[in-house]
């Protein structure tokens, strides 16, 4: 049975060509209903079109798979949220001891942005996990939320010691064929096998299907269709469904950490983002991998989950445009208001924010100008060098050490917000921390 949402094809087409997108799919379900639209290309070079039954990378989505791989084990009395990570991983020298829970909410306080090759074979995982000893601690575990990929490399490690497989026929076994999913892909090897999509940037493929296996239980490799994202979605509304106890998908959605004040009030549970709308929380998950990304958002109290995956451009006002609307309109509820750079400027003490902040994979060097106003140089560092030249934004102030970028992307003000006490921040968090390079 369809949604009735008729000019859903149309507003998707129209937006995704007015924003340069190559191509995406978004779709809806409300109950038994769905409704879909498809539009673009899954490769400029081949001129294929999308279809709803495409496939594409969900990227860090995948993070939700993981947590109900974990919280599976939780349901049969096999592991403990407060146990730490050590408890089952011996080998596992990080700098202080981490509990499940506080990998699961992104609270353990080590350096995240771990991405090396190990390899192609089953031990990929664990061999990364061998080399987290050498990353540094950012703060104390618990203390503050800061996404953190290795953290559910570590995840992933512990559900392939307690189910005695390699992640993915884990996910397999216990996920993808109890949900009954048939166009869903853990490898290159096996999407090859459907319409896949090619990430694109400045409009050209780009020259890496997906990131390295290690990283697999963070969102590297795992790609499917909509639909069968939906299929998904639609267990954890149904609180589990036949994949998780009740008990344990409940849990999911209770808030572990509130997060810095990113522009929208936020807290993040076990595995899942918790946004506050008007109405009601949004439960949901986004993605990216090279040159792709995903977004998946469940309303649990209507019964409602929306998904958008694209191969290129800006998917930002696809999200804002149309995904955002349209499932606040079927859930009854209502999106925050955009933040924009107050006007006039506030004042702000370029001292305490001016500084170099880095990590494993970015820096962001932060200067006042003669005029009082402040700015960012972002330069991509290690693994993601690769991936981007410096860039330089105005940076506004919001409100408290709170700041938004100056400039729109994507119709969208994006925030970072400054972290420490003293008069000197200690930290520029973006979604993740970012340290001093001194104070």
């Amino acid at each position: 049975m369809n949604l009735d949402l008729p000019d859903l094809q149309a507003r998707l087409d129209a937006l995704a060509a007015e924003h340069g997108v190559t191509g995406a799919v978004l779709a809806f379900s409300a109950g038994d209903e769905v409704a879909a639209a498809a539009t673009g290309v899954l490769n400029t070079r081949t001129g294929q079109p999308v279809t709803t039954g495409s496939l594409f990378q969900i990227g860090s989505v995948a993070k939700a798979w993981t947590a109900t791989l974990v919280l599976q084990l939780v349901g049969e009395g096999r592991l403990d949220l407060d146990q730490s990570a050590q408890s089952v991983l011996p080998e596992l020298a990080l700098p202080e001891p981490v509990t499940i829970r506080q990998l699961l909410a992104h609270t353990g306080g080590f350096e995240g942005d771990v991405f090396v090759d190990t390899g192609r074979g089953d031990d990929a995982i664990q061999k990364l996990v061998a080399l987290l000893g050498e990353v540094p601690q950012l703060s104390r575990p618990g203390a503050i939320w800061s996404y953190n990929n290795a953290g559910y490399v570590v995840l992933g490690r512990v559900v392939e010691v307690l189910r005695g497989l390699p992640y993915n026929e884990a996910l397999r076994a216990h996920l993808i064929g109890p949900l009954g999913l048939t166009h869903t892909a853990t490898s290159a090897d096996e999407a090859i096998l459907y319409g896949t999509a090619v990430g694109h940037a400045q409009g050209e493929p780009v020259s890496t299907w997906s990131l390295m296996r290690s990283n697999d239980p963070a969102g590297a490799s795992l790609a499917m269709t909509a639909g069968d994202l939906l299929a998904f979605a639609r267990a954890h509304l149904a609180d589990g469904g036949k994949v998780l106890p009740a008990q344990q998908a409940r849990m999911m959605r209770e808030p572990q950490i509130a997060l810095p004040d990113l522009g929208r009030p936020a807290c993040w549970g076990l595995g899942w983002e918790l946004q506050e709308w008007a109405g009601g929380t949004v439960v949901g998950h986004d993605g990216s991998t090279p040159g792709q990304a995903a977004t998946l958002k469940l309303v649990p109290e209507a019964g409602v989950a929306a998904v958008l995956l694209t191969n290129g451009g800006d998917p930002d006002p696809l999200v804002a445009g149309l995904l955002t609307p349209v499932l606040g309109r079927l859930a009854g509820i209502s999106a925050p208001p955009p933040v924009t750079p107050p006007d006039p400027p506030l004042p702000f003490d370029v001292a305490r924010y001016a500084g170099r902040y880095v990590s494993d994979v970015t820096a962001w060097e932060v200067t006042g100008d003669p005029e009082g106003r402040l700015w960012v140089t972002v330069t991509p560092l290690g693994a993601m060098a690769a991936h981007g030249a410096p860039q330089t934004f105005e940076l506004a102030r919001l409100r408290g050490d709170t700041f938004v970028f100056a400039q729109a992307m994507g119709g969208v003000h994006a925030a970072v917000a400054f972290v420490g006490d003293g008069e000197r921040a200690r930290y520029l968090h973006t979604g993740r921390l970012n340290v001093r390079d001194s104070l």
